[in-house]
């Protein structure tokens, strides 16, 4: 009766008010009075005994992401939906050629799947002892439009964000990757709120050169960053580039979101690539998947911060001895972030999911804890895959 019947992908789209798509490299950035369709995915794996594993993209909605989707789900049918190990090694070998991250959805909706089934969430099937973790506000990719337009801008938002309880604030800079820019806005924030708020850097890979991620990680140093991410324009990529940057840089690195699965990180690690490693179960296999990263890093004494928000973030956190953060992604003045509005329990990744202390709890029912609304998303519905 765990034989799995039936796996749906619906295709829904919203509006988010207060945002755009910049010209140069078509991240989102506030711009007052504009909008934007955002574009997601939800997940629905069914077994013959009627029970349900539902999962809303976050972050990995995007075209390629559903081909890939498209790809795996009919690879469901037939399978026990409890044997989350093998379908998990299945589906990684299905999708070898492509980048894996139509694979963390569909794995993240049988874990909850499998604490519905159960009558547990999936921290507690995970061993999870967090009920709060301790957020960062960060930040949207800077604009040229009044929201972070501007160092003072952006220390005017930490200040903010500091008074909403948040106790760390990572900054993305402007997507023309200006070194001189960037480095003078880590400077500046630094001075305004620096003596009580954990600063962190990520430029998106925007900076040109090696010299000017150098140059930025200099300022980093100098103000005492917690860490430094995906520098420059190598794509995130390059264990030896990143090798010979930290030889030459104090502030920690925090490398291979872009880098997918448990082995690629092992080598770049080992490689002298990164100080901490990244793991996102939507972009990293699951779950599933982003166990094995975290175990990879506990192994080698190392901490693991998980990318994004959501659910599965949270859940998956919950369970982390080595991990610092939780990101509240991606926020700014005046504008939402970009997570579904399909939450009827509650839950929310806005700017002010946190409360006093800067911190956010793990939901607590069964399977991921949350509540979707169906209606939202049958209502916003743009497309519909059904295999069985």
């Amino acid at each position: 009766m765990t034989v799995i019947d039936r796996v749906e992908i619906h295709e829904f789209a919203f509006e988010a008010r207060n945002l755009a798509r910049d010209g140069l490299a078509q991240n989102i950035t506030f711009r007052r009075g504009s909008s934007i369709q955002v574009t997601k995915y939800a997940v629905v794996v069914r077994t013959a005994d009627g029970c349900r594993g539902e999962y809303v993209t976050h972050w990995v909605a995007t075209r390629a992401t559903l081909g890939q989707m498209q790809m795996l789900c009919p690879r469901l049918l037939g399978k026990d939906a409890r044997e989350r190990i093998a379908i998990y090694e299945d589906l990684k070998r299905d999708i070898r050629q492509f980048d894996h991250m139509g694979h963390g959805p569909i794995d993240i909706a049988l874990w909850d799947w499998a604490g519905k089934r159960l009558n547990a969430s999936v921290s507690e099937m995970l061993g999870g002892y967090r009920k709060r973790l301790p957020a960062y506000a960060s930040t949207y990719m800077g604009d040229r439009h009044g929201g972070l337009s501007s160092k003072e801008r952006y220390a005017d938002f930490a200040r903010h964000c500091f008074d909403l309880g948040y106790r760390a604030f990572k900054i993305h800079g402007w997507s023309d990757g200006n070194p001189r820019e960037e480095a003078q806005n880590v400077l500046h924030v630094a001075a305004a709120v620096g003596d009580r708020m954990t600063l962190m850097l990520d430029p998106a890979c925007e900076l040109r050169t090696f010299a000017d991620a150098l140059y930025v990680g200099r300022a980093c140093d100098e103000a005492g960053y917690f860490w430094y991410e995906d520098p420059f324009r190598d794509g995130g990529t390059s264990a030896f580039a990143h090798q010979r940057l930290r030889e030459k840089l104090k502030t920690p690195l925090l490398m291979t979101e872009h880098v997918r699965g448990v082995e690629p990180k092992a080598d770049f690690v080992l490689a002298g690539g990164t100080d901490l490693l990244r793991v996102d179960p939507e972009y990293d296999m699951g779950i599933t998947g982003s166990l094995k990263i975290a175990h990879l890093a506990e192994s080698l004494g190392l901490d693991v911060e998980v990318h994004a928000s959501g659910p599965a973030h949270r859940h998956l956190m919950s369970a982390l001895r080595n991990s610092n953060f939780y990101e509240v992604a991606l926020v700014g003045p005046d504008c939402p972030n970009v997570i579904p509005p399909v939450y009827l329990c509650g839950y929310s990744d806005q700017i002010d999911c946190v409360d006093a202390e800067g911190m956010v709890s793990v939901p607590e029912g069964p399977g991921l804890g949350v509540t979707l609304d169906w209606d939202f998303i049958e209502k916003h519905r743009s497309g519909l895959s059904v295999y069985e």
